[in-house]
């Protein structure tokens, strides 16, 4: 008697391509590596057809093989892809307005991030014209693991996802306050997730502090955060969770940029009802 598959994902078109395309959807809701068999069980598929659709993805550079060479990962250029689209989404000049605002609101450099592997992607940033700055431009990249933003993504990962992404990355200690220890960092999140809001005080670079919150997905896991970066001497803690109603305000208002809730060519607005609970 066959056992019934459960929970299979349906690969469906009517070309090659459509099929690989789906393929590839599969694929990008991983979190982890995989098998041509897990895949075989997952999808239902022959394993000789998944077979040569892995050959062509990992050909083409969207996958690449393991040391095991058993199991896949997503490619270079999988992974170029998905930056390349957030980095010029159609709604980036929404978002845009967005920072500006929230520049002017709280006098300190803003910035939009995405989780890219197990670093921070500067998706887009707005200066603040105070002559002290730290400058960082869109495309820039930061470890997640001492970053305000890096540590809200590793929050919304489940802890045997995270120790693992921990243990795969470099921990490297860019400043005495950078924290290195696993244990510690998942102190660290702990508090991130009861907050709703993190910290990078000094973590990354000597002389920086940054705040940032997630922009709300009520689908799910939010891939957008959104900071606000000052030097030291400008602001501590304390005057960072002042500007903390703002941030989400802030993020409030990109999350329904996000969810296409503004008509192209609209004004965007940032609302000022009480802040958002983290």
């Amino acid at each position: 008697m066959t056992t019934p598959r459960l929970d299979t994902k349906s690969i469906e078109g009517d070309t090659p391509a459509q099929r690989l395309l789906g393929l590839l959807e599969v694929i990008a809701e991983k979190d982890q590596y995989f098998t041509l068999q897990s895949l075989v069980e997952e999808t239902g598929m022959p394993k000789p057809t998944l077979h040569r659709m892995l050959q062509q993805l990992e050909n083409s550079g969207m996958l690449q093989r393991e040391a095991d060479n058993r199991h896949y990962s997503k490619g270079t250029r999988l992974r170029r892809l998905a930056e390349t689209l957030l980095l010029n989404d159609t709604v980036q000049g929404a978002r845009h307005a967005v920072l500006r605002e929230l520049v002017r609101e709280v006098g300190e450099s803003c910035n939009i991030t995405a989780l890219s592997g197990s670093e921070v992607l500067y998706l887009d940033r707005v200066e603040t014209q105070a002559p002290l700055r730290f400058y960082l431009h869109p495309g820039s990249r930061v470890p997640a693991h001492c970053s305000a933003s890096g540590k809200l993504f590793l929050a919304q990962m489940g802890a045997t996802q995270r120790r693992r992404l921990l243990s795969e990355m470099p921990l490297e200690a860019f400043t005495p306050k950078t924290l290195v220890d696993v244990d510690a960092i998942d102190a660290e999140i702990e508090a991130v997730k009861h907050n709703g809001y993190a910290f990078d005080d000094e973590e990354f670079l000597p002389g920086l502090l940054c705040i940032a919150v997630l922009a709300p997905n009520p689908t799910g896991v939010s891939n957008v955060g959104l900071a606000i970066q000052a030097p030291v001497m400008r602001m501590d803690r304390e005057r960072a969770l002042s500007c903390l109603p703002a941030l989400e305000r802030a993020a409030a208002a990109i999350a329904r940029i996000n969810l296409g809730a503004l008509p192209d060519n609209e004004d965007v607005t940032i609302d000022h009802p009480a802040s958002l609970e983290g």
